[in-house]
C-alpha cells in the first residue's frame, strides 16, 4: 500500500470515528457515569493488600498479568480489552442503527455489580470485583443505550470474562492436561521406536541421555486461552448460528492439546538426535514456542471452510 493510500485510510478512519461519535446518543451521560464507576475500582477496588500493596483493582490486575512466576499464564488476557474495542468498532454501524435510548432496567445490572464488588471486597476476593467491574459497565451501556444495544453487544462484550485471572483456579484442569499430553507423547514416541519412559509428567530416556518435566508453565493454559479466544472471534465473525459458533469454540481444547503434543514431539525428536542440549534448544527457542498455534490455526481454518461449504450445500 502506497503512502498516499495509507494517508487516505487514516483520514477516512478518523472521519468515520468522529461521525460515529457524533451519532452516539447519551455519550456524556454514559462516560460521566463510567468515570465514576472506574474511580470506585481505582480507589476502593482491592482489599487484598498482598504482593501488590494497593487499593487499585487495576494495579492489582496489572501485577497479576505481569507476574514473573513462570507458572503464571494470565498475561495474554491483558490484550482482551483491545480485542473487544476492535470488535465493537467493527459492529459500529449495526449498533448505531439500533433504537438507542435510556433504559432504566440497566440499573439492575449496576446494583448487582455493586453488590458483587462489596462481597469481593469484604471477603478479599478481587476476582469477584473484576467480574463486578465488567457487569457494571455492561449495565451502564444498557442504561445509556437500551436493551437492543445489550443484545447486539453481548458478543464481543462477554469476552471480558477471560480478563478474570483464572490460572490459580484451573490448576486441577491444567494438571490433567499435562498428564494427557505427556502420555500421548510417550506413546507416540515409542510407536516410532524412540525409547521414552513416562513417570507422571516426566519424560525420560531409559539410558539417561535426556529428561524433561512437563511443568505447570508448559501445561498449555496459555495456548488454550489464546486458541479459545481465536476460535470464539473466528466463529462469531464467520457464523451467526449458535451451534456453529459453539462448535468452533469447542475445538479450542483438542487443538490446544494437539499443538502442545506437536511441540513435545519436536523436543523428543531433537533430544533423541542430539541429547539433552539439543532438546533444550528446541524447548527454549522462540520459533518452536509458536508450534502449538500452527495446528490450531490450520484446524480452525479447515473447520471454518467445512462449515461454510456445509451451509452452502444446505442452502442449495
Amino acid at each position: 500500500m502506497s503512502e498516499t493510500q495509507n494517508q487516505e485510510t487514516s483520514v477516512n478512519f478518523w472521519r468515520d470515528t468522529v461521525e460515529c461519535w457524533q451519532r452516539l446518543p447519551n455519550r456524556v451521560f454514559f462516560f460521566s457515569l463510567l468515570a465514576v464507576w472506574l474511580a470506585l475500582f481505582q480507589f476502593l477496588g482491592n482489599s487484598l493488600l498482598g504482593y501488590v500493596h494497593t487499593r487499585s483493582l487495576f494495579i492489582w490486575l496489572y501485577g497479576d498479568y505481569n507476574n514473573p512466576n513462570p507458572t503464571a499464564d494470565d498475561g495474554p488476557v491483558s490484550l482482551i480489552p483491545f480485542l473487544v474495542i476492535w470488535l465493537f468498532w467493527r459492529k459500529r454501524q449495526t449498533l448505531l442503527a439500533l433504537p438507542l435510548k435510556l433504559w432504566w432496567p440497566g440499573i439492575i445490572f449496576l446494583a448487582a455489580a455493586a453488590g458483587l464488588h462489596l462481597v469481593g471486597y469484604v471477603v478479599q476476593q478481587p476476582r469477584f470485583s473484576v467480574l463486578a467491574l465488567f457487569v457494571g459497565i455492561f449495565g451502564l451501556m444498557g442504561l445509556a443505550w437500551g436493551r437492543a444495544w445489550l443484545k447486539e453487544g453481548i458478543f464481543p462484550y462477554w469476552l471480558f470474562i477471560f480478563s478474570i485471572p483464572m490460572q490459580a483456579l484451573v490448576t486441577p484442569v491444567t494438571f490433567k492436561l499435562r498428564l494427557l499430553v505427556t502420555w500421548m507423547t510417550a506413546t507416540a514416541a515409542n510407536l516410532l521406536t524412540i525409547n521414552v519412559t513416562r513417570a507422571g509428567t516426566q519424560l525420560m530416556s531409559p539410558d539417561g541421555s535426556f529428561q524433561y518435566d512437563v511443568a505447570a508453565a508448559c501445561s498449555g493454559m496459555r495456548s488454550l486461552v489464546a486458541i479459545f479466544l481465536l476460535a470464539t472471534v473466528y466463529g462469531f465473525v464467520l457464523f451467526r448460528s449458535p451451534g456453529k459458533r459453539a462448535f468452533m469454540m469447542a475445538l479450542a481444547l483438542p487443538l490446544s492439546v494437539l499443538g502442545n503434543f506437536t511441540r513435545l514431539m519436536c523436543i523428543i525428536f531433537a533430544a533423541e538426535m542430539g541429547g539433552q542440549s539439543m532438546g533444550n534448544f528446541v524447548h527454549e527457542n522462540w520459533f518452536f514456542s509458536l508450534l502449538p498455534y500452527i495446528p490450531a490455526f490450520a484446524g480452525l481454518w479447515l473447520a471454518g471452510r467445512w462449515l461454510e461449504k456445509k451451509s452452502e450445500t444446505e442452502n442449495t
